[in-house]
């Protein structure tokens, strides 16, 4: 069998590898990229100090940029043994960082163009902590070993977690059971092997469907990439100080916007950049999900890959998960689409939802995501149980919250109509009722809650819809709060706290008389002093 790791290590102890000699070819192209300023300021420099004789400067500094990437490859090793995962870099300072083995909570593969164009990949090994030493990662390795090694650390990961829970000799058992050949594994005095598994089928248990694209317009991701367009271009044209006048098209167009009406040019305007959202919106969805795949391993993990130029696979322990999260943004709402995300422990997450580590589904069919999360959780309950109403207080809270800031943007009209601003400013702060009153209606529709099975489910929201599933082992603990004006309508919010996900699952606006049974039926025992049984006349 090859040995997972890279190229074989010079030094005395062969259980210490080197990441692949073919990151020379990435490490230096990715430093230059991100030294290119640095450069740039260089050749400056160079010019206004010595009137172009010091133009040596910019290739120095692509020599100095190579060889501090050689030095890297040089003073880099890792080393894999039955307990820890080994990372050593440093020449005259050396750092070694440790991950213990039964620690690893997520393995993640990913692959740039450049490393997909020389066979190599990024492992990522992630503990589950906010520390920023906490994991490591081995940057080019080859991508059959790279993907070996994700394997094999994730079923280690899950047989030490078990001996925890075993005798001695069921222990030997589970690890003869991972290790298929005697030596296979993890050796103990030495290099690691990839285990020969035995062939296990993966179920599929969803596919990129290529019509999932038309959901990409409804997201934010092209109204943020237009934005980041316009500052940078704003930005470059005020720092170069180049006129887009005298550029001969721009020019015309420029001309052309002028000899039309003004609501012509805003209506031109509109389409223009409705055009550029939706262009971005498709091309950062295609770039980000082309390829999504979620499979369910027989070992008791979830696999999910995904991207098209930069591919990144992640491996999540079925085990670590606590539950899911469907989630309906107001523009996904109103095509019938969601997006779905874990609530996993022992897991930093990465961004938003729908990019980082717990991203489960992409923006997708609500009926594609709702199916998927029942295959998921293993049971339909959750995702299809009626929710419980939070009543008529918790309505009239909806609209007083949401009518409070309405009649606030109306008196300051006001104010401002009064010092001396024009009239027109009652027309938008007017138009804030009804918005208010659709906006109140919406929330308090999408308020909610119940016990189906094993699993707490809450949902609220009306911009960002949520709907949580969690699963009731996995709550610690519970936090009633009352402000003042939830007293005086007697209602409370119940908040679930756990070690998964965002940690804390709110129940909001429930009736105090519902909140600690509830609390009752999904921890029993937890709060049973503090219920009092109700009097019978």
């Amino acid at each position: 069998m090859s040995m997972i790791g890279g190229d074989r290590d010079d030094g005395r102890d062969d259980s210490w590898r080197r990441l692949s000699a073919r990151m020379l070819l990435v490490h230096p192209v990715r430093e230059l990229g991100q030294a290119i300023p640095a450069l740039v300021g260089l050749v400056l420099a160079g010019r206004a100090v010595s009137d172009g004789q010091m133009w040596w400067l910019a290739p120095l500094g692509v020599l100095v940029v190579i060889a501090l990437s050689v030095l890297r490859w040089m003073t880099t090793r890792y080393r894999i043994t039955p307990e820890q995962v080994q990372l050593r870099t440093g020449l005259l300072q050396r750092k070694t960082i440790v991950t213990p083995a039964d620690r690893v909570r997520s393995v993640d593969v990913t692959a740039s163009a450049l490393h997909r164009l020389l066979g190599l990949a990024k492992v990522e090994i992630g503990t589950g902590s906010h520390d920023p030493g906490s994991g490591l990662s081995l940057d080019s390795l080859p991508v059959a070993e790279a993907a070996g090694l994700r394997a094999e650390l994730l079923h280690r990961s899950a047989a030490a977690s078990a001996q925890t829970d075993t005798s001695r000799a069921t222990s030997e058992t589970a690890s003869d059971t991972i290790s298929a050949t005697p030596g296979a594994g993890f050796a103990a005095a030495g290099p690691v092997l990839p285990t020969a598994a035995p062939a296990q089928r993966e179920t599929e248990l969803a596919r990129l469907d290529p019509r999932w694209v038309r959901f990409a317009p409804f997201t934010m991701s092209g109204v943020l990439g237009a934005a980041a367009i316009l500052a940078l271009g704003s930005r470059f044209l005020d720092q170069t100080g180049f006129s887009a006048g005298d550029v001969g098209p721009i020019r015309e167009g420029l001309g052309y916007v002028q000899r039309t009406p003004v609501w012509l040019d805003i209506l031109l305007g509109l389409v223009a950049l409705l055009v550029l959202v939706t262009v971005l919106s498709i091309g950062g969805y295609v770039l980000s999900y082309w390829g999504f795949r979620l499979m369910r391993h027989p070992r008791g993990t979830l696999h999910v890959s995904r991207g098209l130029v930069t591919t990144r696979a992640t491996s999540i322990e079925e085990r670590r998960l606590r539950g899911v999260e469907l989630t309906e943004p107001l523009l996904l709402r109103a095509v019938r689409a969601a997006r779905l995300g874990g609530i996993t422990t022992g897991l930093t997450s990465r961004g938003s939802s729908d990019g980082g580590s717990s991203l489960l589904l992409p923006p997708a069919p609500h009926a594609v995501a709702s199916d998927v999360a029942a295959l998921i959780l293993r049971d339909p309950t959750p995702v299809d149980v009626a929710l419980t109403a939070h009543g008529p207080a918790a309505r009239r809270r909806r609209y007083a919250r949401s009518l409070f800031a309405a009649f606030v943007l109306i008196a300051a009209a006001v104010v401002g109509i009064v010092l001396g601003a024009p009239l027109w400013l009652a027309a938008p702060a007017i138009m804030t009722v009804p918005v208010a009153v659709m906006l109140a209606a919406d929330r308090y529709r999408s308020l909610g809650h119940a016990i189906a099975g094993s699993f707490l489910v809450t949902r609220a929201g009306s911009l960002d819809r949520r709907r949580d599933m969690l699963e009731c082992e996995g709550i610690i603990g519970w936090n009633v709060r009352q402000s003042f004006f939830q007293r005086r309508s007697a209602l409370a919010t119940l908040t679930a706290t756990t070690a998964a996900g965002r940690q804390r699952y709110a129940v909001t606006d429930v009736p105090l008389s519902l909140a600690l049974p509830l609390a009752n039926r999904a921890l029993p025992g937890l709060l049973g002093e503090f219920l009092v049984p109700s009097r019978q006349d």
